[in-house]
């Protein structure tokens, strides 16, 4: 496929992969390119990874969907080089990529959800990164880093409801529901009531019915938590 970077193929890659990275290569158009990295992202296989991150990159939507589902179903082991990359890539690559870290929900993402959350000029990566710091597994981080972690993602999330596009208020809501639940395990009460009075703000602020209704269905579920 001529509008697709050649993939070098790594010489230690497992055999049983070897012909399916072949065939990314080999893609000649792209539908054949998203049906070929849908192949690879099924095995599952860690080596699999760096072609997979290759393939955010192409000018192929299809295929990076299919990149992303692959990188998300190899979870952890596919942390750290995708954190490597990142600040090498294209914009649109970068921007699969931290959908892919917040769909993994690994806390090595952090600094960057934060910084894409409340930074980025998309608001599509921005909604992608405000989802993913509702839904960061904290028992992967020691504790005693815990509690600072989820204040950072709170107050990024409170900004987030703030935002100027409402599909990113949006995400932002759904997050702070999903950030009480884990803070409620913590019993950090007064964290918990922070969440239900910006939700309570959004329910009588926001201008827009889908936020609102979503803040209201959050609040309603934030204040059932038993506390």
């Amino acid at each position: 496929m001529k509008d697709s970077p050649s993939v070098d193929q790594p010489s230690s890659v497992n055999e049983d992969l070897a012909p399916l990275i072949r065939a990314i290569e080999e893609a000649d158009s792209k539908g054949a390119m998203v049906a070929a990295v849908g192949r690879l992202a099924a095995q599952r296989h860690p080596d699999a990874i760096p072609t997979l991150i290759r393939v955010l990159g192409y000018n192929n939507p299809g295929a990076a969907v299919a990149a992303v589902d692959g990188l998300v179903a190899l979870g952890e082991a596919s942390v750290p080089a995708l954190l490597e990359e990142l600040d090498g890539y294209n914009y649109g690559a970068r921007a699969w990529a931290i959908r892919a870290l917040s769909l993994i929900g690994d806390p090595r993402a952090l600094d960057i959800l934060l910084d894409t959350a409340t930074g980025d000029f998309a608001l599509s990566v921005r909604r992608a990164a405000a989802k993913g710091l509702g839904h960061l597994n904290w028992d992967l981080l020691p504790p005693e880093q815990v509690s600072a972690a989820q204040v950072q993602s709170l107050q990024a999330l409170i900004q987030g409801t703030e935002d100027p596009e409402w599909v990113v208020r949006y995400a932002a809501v759904a997050g702070l529901q999903a950030l009480a639940l884990a803070i409620c395990e913590a019993l950090h009460r007064e964290y918990i009531a922070t969440i239900q009075e910006q939700l309570q703000r959004v329910v009588q602020q926001d201008d827009s019915l889908a936020v609102q209704a979503r803040a209201r269905l959050a609040l309603i579920a934030v204040q059932a938590l038993p506390l």
